[in-house]
């Protein structure tokens, strides 16, 4: 799901979103919310956007986005990692359920049923004390449109245990 939400212009406002996100409480259904959406035991918020790729396919302006995006989630990371340690790494691959042939049709739970679909791995923390976890991670719907920097926030049992 898109986000038509403005992006953070700078780490401090993303960390600003990020800080509200986790205390917010999950909505009861599908909702959106001011930098993004959400639903039971989650919600995603869109920290930063570039643009999207609608026009010619453009390889330089899709890396100079790329590069500005892992930029933002370092400086986030290092940020995050002062406060709660290093985050663990998930890969979101197994999410996908392409590799369970023994349980097809079993969705992952939110928010990583959808992260799955746009990105690979995560950098997640284990909240203290509040029963839920936090990830980021650079994301894309698909080759056209814009990448986002995500933030999500989800209940704790739902977090794998990186391999």
């Amino acid at each position: 799901m898109s986000s038509q939400a403005r992006s953070a212009g700078s780490v401090e406002e993303q960390v600003s979103i990020i800080d509200n996100l986790i205390g917010l409480p999950f909505p009861e259904g599908e909702a959106r919310t001011p930098h993004g959406w959400g639903g039971p035991g989650h919600l995603i918020a869109v920290l930063r956007e570039s643009r999207d790729f609608w026009d010619a396919p453009d390889v330089e302006a899709v890396t100079v986005a790329e590069e500005e995006l892992e930029a933002d989630l370092a400086a986030l990371v290092a940020l995050l990692a002062a406060r709660w340690g290093r985050p663990a790494v998930v890969d979101l691959w197994p999410c996908l359920g392409l590799d369970d042939f023994d349980q097809p049709g079993v969705e992952a739970p939110e928010p990583l049923g959808s992260l799955c679909n746009l990105a690979g791995s995560l950098h997640a923390w284990r909240l203290p004390s509040t029963g839920r976890w936090l990830g980021l991670t650079i994301g894309q719907a698909d080759r056209e449109f814009p990448l986002q920097l995500l933030a999500a926030v989800g209940e704790a049992a739902t977090l794998p245990d990186p391999s």
